[in-house]
């Protein structure tokens, strides 16, 4: 007949074993770390959205995350550091994704014009609004950075856009020599103005057609928008 107490001291000291040899966990950390901190991420660019930075609190991002406030100050220490994240996630590959589109236009060695620079770099943000994966909030926030206090929006407005008006900006003017440089820089803040107006869906399209138009589609005001913007960067000086 087996040892009974022999069989158990086995099984205890396997297991003993097994929890010595089991990597460690860090004291407070979720197991699903990644899923959780984009949850928080998702959750806070929808509040962000609709409130603004001011109008906005963890509080109301931890009841939509359905997690606490502590966890959120865990994971990004305060609600400025929180804002940031929120922006850079879809900032960064917004500016990446425009300086890609323009070299391969650069480097393919076909000729374009001032039409196909702007659609290319317009396109990506009318990527980022039909995609369903939270684009749409994300295309509000950056309406609503421009209207935030400069401490919250001058650097993020930097680390978006910059880069990528200035790259846009050199490739632009050898296509319109008559431009001084300066005027070619004011027209593209203007552009900037314009192309975040409509894209969220600000224009009263509907009033001024008298209803024969109330909206248009993704590729038709793309496509709209291009010829007017074009239009407009490459006009006479008054």
């Amino acid at each position: 007949m087996p040892d009974i107490s022999k069989t158990k001291n086995k099984t205890r000291s396997r297991t003993v074993a097994t929890k010595r040899n089991a990597p460690r966990r860090k004291p407070g950390r979720p197991k699903k770390d990644a899923d959780l901190r984009d949850t928080i991420l998702d959750c806070a660019e929808e509040v962000f959205a609709e409130d603004g930075y001011l109008g906005s609190s963890t509080r109301q991002i931890a009841l939509r995350a359905g997690v606490t406030q502590p966890l959120i100050r865990y994971y990004f220490a305060s609600k400025e550091v929180l804002f940031q994240e929120v922006f850079r996630r879809r900032g960064a590959l917004l500016a990446k994704r425009r300086l890609e589109l323009l070299d391969e236009l650069v480097e393919s060695g076909s000729p374009y014009g001032v039409k196909e620079v702007l659609r290319i770099y317009l396109e990506p943000q009318w990527e980022i609004k039909h995609d369903h994966k939270g684009g749409r909030s994300f295309v509000r926030l950056q309406a609503r950075l421009h209207s935030e206090p400069e401490r919250y929006a001058l650097q993020l407005r930097r680390e978006v856009y910059d880069a990528p008006v200035k790259r846009y900006l050199e490739v632009l003017r050898p296509l319109l020599p008559h431009i001084p440089k300066h005027i070619l820089s004011v027209r593209m803040s203007f552009l900037v103005g314009t192309y975040l107006f409509m894209l969220n869906d600000l224009g009263r399209i509907g009033d001024f057609s008298e209803g024969e138009v109330t909206s248009l589609g993704k590729e038709e005001m793309l496509a709209q928008l291009v010829c007017f913007l074009s239009a407009g960067i490459s006009a006479d000086l008054p």
